[in-house]
């Protein structure tokens, strides 16, 4: 998406997507552009600031209060992402970071492992990687703006109240968007007791704002083109293998392996041309087996159009497929890669559970995969990959 140069305001740049038809006018969201201007005059008085007086800044930031961040939550497909990176767009300086929430916490554990390393060799002597991770990051970086913030894994969730505290305490303002409220992260999770602390930390330093907009506008834009087949039966089977014939279009296939680490996966077809790379990988490879944010974004990285065969309806005895699913589907999405799928079902009807923080999870996911259908999000891969920045 891009933004209007003379934009001064986030408020300005919403007006201008309803003014040139990319998008329909909504009160919650323009509500929501309000809070942000709010948040983005703060940041600029503030940025203003350490450029006046660099050495009165160096002496003073302990003491000069964050600007309070903004956690935005609410259904899947409202705009939260939309208006956040209108928001981020417009912030000033250097100092800041945009990410989706999974990256940055294989970010921080693989500076966690590194720190230890370190020390294991005699590096440091300090053998709590919390802290020096956690300054190192708020060195680095005074305002934070994390896409789909989602808590899953034990890991994430003991890391977190620890890491925010050293964050929030080095005055670095947050901005995320999460589908859940925050009583709602990392709900069911093994030792959630342990969690609750974060949540009080994030409702004590952060605005809760739900974004209620009125309807899923992924969904209204979306126009279906072969892209998503449901059910798995030999047509589709058939119109799937035409889809990879006219994607790789002549060129020729092998198989091939990705080395993560001791861990390998398989990729069942691999092609490469000049129009980019291509994948075909079935659903048992990529989640029934032990898998990571690691493996998703390798092949991220490495393909511009993924094929993903048989994936099948899941319920809770098959939870941790599906949390695997959840995350390749959300770095794709986060990637611009191009995906083909041969499913079941339709993306809402593919889990069937009434407990676990995957019930939430997946309604993102199916409005994903529904918009990954879209004209507008062919364009924004085709965007990229003429850009220059094949993944």
């Amino acid at each position: 998406m891009s933004f209007t140069a003379q934009s001064r305001t986030v408020a300005d740049s919403y007006q201008a997507l309803i003014d040139k038809g990319a998008i329909d006018a909504d009160p919650a969201q323009r509500a929501l552009a309000v809070r942000l201007d709010a948040l983005l005059e703060e940041i600029r008085e503030r940025h203003l600031s350490r450029k006046s007086s660099s050495l009165g800044w160096i002496f003073g930031r302990k003491r000069q209060k964050a600007p309070r961040g903004v956690y935005i939550h609410g259904a899947v497909g409202r705009g939260k992402s939309m208006l956040m990176d209108l928001f981020f767009s417009l912030a000033p300086g250097d100092g800041k970071r945009r990410v989706h929430f999974n990256d940055f916490m294989l970010d921080v554990h693989e500076r966690i492992h590194a720190h230890r390393a370190a020390y294991g060799r005699g590096e440091t002597k300090e053998a709590d990687p919390i802290r020096p991770v956690g300054l190192a990051l708020a060195r680095e970086t005074k305002l934070l703006c994390f896409d789909e913030f989602s808590v899953t894994d034990i890991a994430d969730a003991m890391v977190l109240g620890r890491l925010f505290s050293v964050l929030l305490n080095e005055q670095v303002t947050v901005v995320a968007t999460s589908n859940v409220e925050p009583e709602d992260l990392y709900r069911d999770g093994l030792n959630r007791q342990l969690f609750l602390p974060f949540i009080d930390m994030l409702e004590a330093h952060l605005d809760l704002f739900e974004l209620d907009a009125r309807t899923d506008f992924r969904l209204e834009k979306t126009q279906r083109h072969q892209a998503y087949l449901s059910p798995l039966n030999e047509k589709n089977a058939e119109t799937m293998e035409a889809i990879w014939r006219d994607t790789t279009n002549g060129m020729t296939s092998e198989t091939r392996t990705i080395a993560l680490r001791g861990r390998k996966l398989e990729v069942a077809r691999a092609a490469k041309g000049d129009a980019g790379q291509a994948a075909w990988f079935c659903f048992g490879e990529l989640c029934q087996k032990a898998r990571s944010a690691e493996d998703y974004l390798a092949i991220a990285r490495q393909f511009d159009t993924v094929f993903i065969e048989g994936v099948p309806m899941m319920d809770l005895s098959m939870r941790n497929q599906a949390k695997r699913f959840i995350l390749l589907i959300d770095t794709l999405y986060d990637a611009g890669a191009r995906t083909v799928i041969s499913a079941a079902a339709n993306p809402h009807a593919l889990y069937h559970a009434s407990t676990g923080h995957e019930v939430f999870e997946f309604q993102r996911t199916a409005s994903r995969l529904i918009e990954m259908q879209s004209h507008e999000y062919a364009e924004r891969q085709a965007d990229r990959r003429s850009a220059g920045q094949a993944l």
